[in-house]
């Protein structure tokens, strides 16, 4: 078959590899459609801590069934699809108490495993052991299902912000995982939302799609200034920082309303890793400041069921199908910013 294999940084490899077979405890799909992200490029860049070349990456992932393994049970061939990403131990105190998220001991397909950017992939027994293979509803394609993983991110991170029914809710960063918390958060009843973003061309790409109540270039205008001006002086009820950028993790900070929840969601470069906060204004506004570290199993089976629903559509959002051949292009295609969401189909 044929794979996109990372072997170092700056030397990713469109190659052959022998068709895996399912073990005792695994399932064989055929992948139908993995997604790209920035996590996707920085990778091919710069490599991972986790990651031990060769690698096939890729871990935005559906597909179906093609061979179950033995030992497990619940699935058939022809089943379609989604897997999770990140994949916790279940047996932790963490994830004993429900924080599956922080799994100390979390591995992840397309670090620590063979990932989704090929044609057939295993998945391990370890995603089967905490329920983090999850049927595709029916009416979504594998490609929507793909987007179901980064939305669980999002899904995650707005729970431990709160997002809620009235909430003014400003999403700095327009690429891909802001347009589905502009959209994740209508769903969850915010009055209103703004999209802050630094490139113009990128934000009127997102705004037209994602439809904010107000698109702010930050190049052109200072957006803690302009979400006063739109909240008549009072600032936001939720800031979530969707770009690696600490000057957008002190704006948000400094727009926020009084009890104003404050999502960094995007990390920071390690190079990089700290930021000036005014104390104060956390102190006397009664701030909330809340990190958002991926998904949990069953943050993705919730995310499918958004997209299912319609509550958060994301077919609209994949601008760019390419072939398995072209997954390194759509890596340029991806730090360029000229798409939205690129899906690779196998």
């Amino acid at each position: 078959m044929k794979v996109v294999r990372f072997h170092a940084p700056g030397d990713v490899r469109f190659e052959d590899a022998p068709e895996p077979g399912a073990g005792p405890g695994e399932v064989l799909i055929r992948v139908r459609n993995c997604s790209t992200c920035g996590t996707d490029v920085k990778i091919s860049r710069f490599g991972h801590h986790h990651i031990h070349p060769p690698r096939v990456m890729g871990h935005e992932i559906a597909g179906e069934i093609v061979e179950v393994g033995g030992g497990v049970d619940g699935w058939s061939e022809g089943d379609r699809v989604q897997v999770i990403a990140a994949i916790p131990c279940g047996e932790c105190a963490d994830c004993e108490r429900g924080r599956m998220t922080v799994c100390p001991h979390q591995v992840s397909m397309g670090y620590h495993f063979e990932g989704g950017f090929a044609q057939y992939m295993v998945v391990p027994r370890e995603v089967l052991k905490v329920d983090g293979l999850n049927r595709v509803p029916d009416g979504v394609s594998f490609a929507e299902a793909s987007v179901a993983e980064p939305l669980a991110c999002a899904l995650n991170a707005q729970n431990l912000a709160r997002v809620g029914a009235g909430d003014d809710v400003v999403v700095i960063g327009s690429g891909p995982i802001g347009c589905l918390h502009v959209r994740l958060a209508r769903a969850r009843g915010a009055a209103r939302v703004f999209l802050v973003e630094l490139s113009r061309r990128r934000l009127d790409m997102a705004a037209d799609l994602v439809k904010p109540d107000a698109a702010i270039c930050a190049a052109e205008t200072g957006p803690v200034e302009e979400i006063r001006k739109l909240t008549d002086g009072r600032g936001a009820d939720v800031i979530i920082t969707a770009a690696a950028s600490g000057r957008a993790q002190e704006q948000a900070i400094q727009m926020a309303a009084r009890q104003g929840r404050i999502s960094f969601f995007g990390g920071l470069p390690k190079d990089q890793p700290t930021i000036t906060c005014d104390s104060n204004l956390v102190h006397y506004r009664e701030l909330t400041i809340v990190g958002a570290n991926g998904s949990s199993p069953a943050h993705n089976a919730e995310a499918l069921g958004l997209i299912a629903s319609g509550a958060v559509p994301v077919a609209d959002l994949i601008t760019h199908r390419l072939p398995l051949e072209s997954a390194i292009d759509a890596f340029g295609i991806v730090a360029r910013g000229e798409a939205i969401k690129v899906t690779i189909e196998p």
